[in-house]
């Protein structure tokens, strides 16, 4: 390793381990050793000391063994002569920078608690939004496993203008990757320059601004081994695992913009140990021997053209980019983007105009594949904030399709063009909303666009089951109307067919192995009347994935005798979970959480559990952070059934599935719930009134309590009690 770096790397941690203990030192005199620390709503403590040395650090006084670690792992600065390798003391200083920094963060968490704004966004005036708590963990790192976002560039500093900063951070996004952000150069940070190009930053949009100091690239690296520990399946302290797993699977690199300081040379050494190349701007020395990083570790003085291109190279990302002939960006990093009123050319829906989308299947004789239509006016022939009624409806053929294909290739509409950057939608079927910015404008989009965004991914994500596309976009108002009375129809036949279909006349069920990668025992089988607990695949979702891939994760299972009605196990279901468990799970039930329940993944949208002194349930969904009845929140909730178990008395499941008729059907259903947090009634609401009402308890919805009547047993009986819930007068829900 160059001696220059390891000289500056080792020179930057020790002043930053300094700086660590000097803030750990004055706060131990503030507030004394029993002060708890930490970062917001995460189960994972200050997670590289917690991934990297197993060691929970909870509160002051837990830092002190961290700081005597950190001056182990510190080599003495290099010297003139030094007759050793400067590689292992260089990864060590890294190392101690990490645990350093992590301590100076979660201190300025106790000093500042309003610093950073614990949001997914900007808050008013402050874009710093901190470390990542576990419903972004959650939310976000699942990308990492399937793929959708191969990885992350961890920028320090700022580009020489605004303008270079927002190329490169498109460049970054049609990579699919995260942008995190840190540091400043000259006064300037990459965050603040793309603000004033114009630019939204945030997690929807993958530019997620840490901080403003160089400590807070230590949020970046604090990601990446909690995506070890969560999506791996790693043991906490397990170094060696959590290293190479980030090496092998979470495809990363620095991209410092600016003069290196030492303490960015201590922080690049650091990110080196995760397999993590630097990749900069200003003509440093160079590390080219491959060893710890896959290729290169440091190559400098790379013009701001070519860093992107050189960084996927280095780090060696294979990044499938979507080669979509639209004179706009396209990719998933752009789907977050919202256009807001003064933003947009040209509005079509959401409540100002009539709006459908509507996926039909023609012969093939009808379809003419890649025709794209525009009947009515364009974008080009209206004035800047204009509306237009709009259809699109996509007429595709294919040997494979089948109706029953229509509305899951109708759904992905909403994500396509969202994909486009400059183009905001919301909604789906009749009640579609979209937005084209004044500079998606600018650059040449047309409504002929969103034709070719679809005709494209449909045939790159649908190829199986799809021969000829054609596409075609109405404006004229009185043949949008047309089109929205036709799928109307069309929408209420598919609700009539799939309402209707019930478990009990189902011979197939479907798997989902998603997961399996950070939960390997865990098998998630999906049925009609049970969703998968991710809720992103229904049993149509499964039933279409398996014909576009036969030998994915998700599987048919077909369901064989059924063993247990009430509590709803089924014998090939059992055959099929203990072979894809490899023997650890042997049989679960679909409709109980007290006796043999489901296997639960992190992944999952709720967490179910017993309330024994209410005799029902609760259930909570990962956005509520606070306190539950059941005694914990859900991250903790999470963490301690989402390994792959089935755990009586708690189960993983969707939002959807509360509604769904077979909900917990074994314990007595739905008239069970006696608590739900009010975000998840309000988000659920007309779905509840429809079943409770069909259950013969209209008011159900107002008997079930909230975090607004209480947060522990105690509180919340008195309020079922004088509501008359139900459940206080069912069988014991322990003794079913």
């Amino acid at each position: 390793m160059s001696k220059i770096i390891a000289s500056a790397a080792i020179r930057g941690a020790h002043k930053i381990v300094g700086q660590a203990e000097k803030k750990w030192q004055e706060a131990m005199d503030r507030w004394g050793a029993n002060e708890p620390v930490g970062f917001p709503n995460t189960a994972y403590y200050l997670p590289i000391i917690y991934g990297i040395l197993g060691d929970k650090v909870e509160k002051l006084g837990d830092m002190e063994s961290v700081l005597k670690k950190c001056r182990t792992l510190l080599p003495p600065p290099v010297k003139e002569e030094h007759p050793l390798p400067y590689l292992a003391p260089a990864l060590d200083a890294g190392m101690a920078t990490f645990f350093a920094e992590e301590i100076i963060e979660a201190i300025r968490y106790l000093e500042q608690p309003d610093f950073y704004t614990k949001q997914e966004g900007p808050v008013g005036d402050n874009i710093w939004l901190g470390a990542a708590d576990d419903v972004i963990l959650r939310k976000r790192g699942i990308e990492f496993v399937d793929g959708t976002a191969p990885g992350f560039a961890a920028v320090l500093g700022a580009a020489p203008t605004p303008e270079i900063a927002k190329k490169i951070a498109q460049e970054l996004q049609e990579k699919n990757l995260y942008i995190f952000m840190s540091a400043e150069y000259n006064g300037k940070r990459f965050s603040e320059q793309l603000l004033e190009a114009g630019v939204q930053i945030g997690w929807p949009t993958r530019l997620v601004s840490f901080g403003p100091d160089v400590s807070a690239t230590v949020f970046s690296i604090g990601f990446a081994t909690r995506a070890a520990l969560s999506f791996g399946g790693i043991e906490p302290g397990d170094f060696r695992k959590v290293l190479i797993y980030n090496k092998d699977r979470i495809f990363a690199f620095a991209m410092p913009l600016g003069y290196v300081t030492d303490e960015w040379y201590a922080n690049a050494a650091g990110a080196i140990n995760y397999g993590f190349p630097a990749i900069v701007d200003t003509p440093i020395p160079e590390v080219l021997p491959t060893g710890i990083c896959t290729y290169e570790h440091v190559v400098s003085n790379v013009s701001h053209d070519e860093i992107v291109a050189k960084a996927i190279e280095v780090r060696g990302l294979k990044v499938a980019v979507s080669e979509i002939p639209i004179p706009t960006g396209f990719g998933p990093a752009f789907e977050g983007e919202r256009i807001r009123k003064g933003q947009w050319y040209l509005e079509c829906g959401g409540g100002s105009t009539p709006m459908v989308e509507w996926v039909t299947t023609k012969r093939m004789e009808e379809v003419e594949d890649g025709k794209v239509e525009v009947i009515g006016s364009d974008i080009t022939d209206v004035p800047a904030e204009s509306r237009l009624s709009l259809a699109i409806v996509a007429e595709v053929a294919g040997r494979e399709m089948q109706a029953d294909y229509e509305p899951i290739l109708e759904r992905q509409i909403h994500h396509l063009i969202n994909y486009a950057q400059g183009l905001f939608h919301m909604g789906q079927r009749d009640i579609g909303w979209l937005r084209i910015s004044k500079e998606a404008y600018e650059k040449g989009v047309k409504l002929h666009d969103i034709g070719t965004i679809l005709h494209a991914s449909f045939h790159q994500h649908f190829g199986r089951i799809l021969d000829k596309v054609q596409i075609k976009l109405y404006t004229e108002e009185d043949k949008v109307k047309e089109m929205v009375a036709m799928a109307r129809g069309v929408y209420s036949a598919r609700d009539t067919r799939i309402e209707g279909m019930t478990d009990e006349t189902t011979d197939t069920f479907y798997s989902c192995t998603l997961c399996q990668s950070f939960a390997p025992t865990h098998v998630c089988v999906i049925s009609p009347e049970r969703t998968g607990l991710c809720g992103s695949y229904n049993w149509m979702d499964c039933k279409a994935a398996y014909e576009i891939d036969p030998t994915g994760t998700n599987q048919p299972v077909p369901k064989g005798e059924v063993l247990d009605p009430k509590f709803g196990q089924f014998k090939g279901v059992n055959e099929f979970v203990y072979k894809t468990s490899r023997g650890k799970i042997d049989h679960y039930n679909f409709y109980s959480l007290v006796n043999d329940p489901m296997t639960t993944c992190g992944c999952c949208e709720c967490v179910a559990a017993v309330l024994p002194l209410c005799n029902g349930i609760m259930s909570v969904n990962r956005e509520f952070t606070e306190m539950t009845p059941c005694g914990m929140k859900f991250t903790t909730l999470a963490g301690t059934i989402g390994g792959g178990l089935s755990t009586p008395g708690f189960v993983g499941h969707g939002k959807y599935n509360i509604c769904q008729r077979k909900f917990i059907s074994g314990d007595g259903g739905l008239l069970r719930v006696v608590w739900i947090p009010k975000m998840l009634k309000e988000e659920i609401a007309e779905r509840l009134k429809a079943r409770a009402e069909e259950m013969g308890v209209p008011n159900l919805p107002d008997m079930i309590a909230d975090e607004t009547v209480g947060t522990t047993e105690e509180e919340i009986l008195p309020f079922l009690e004088e509501k008359g819930h139900p459940a206080l007068t069912m069988d014991p829900i322990l003794g079913e």
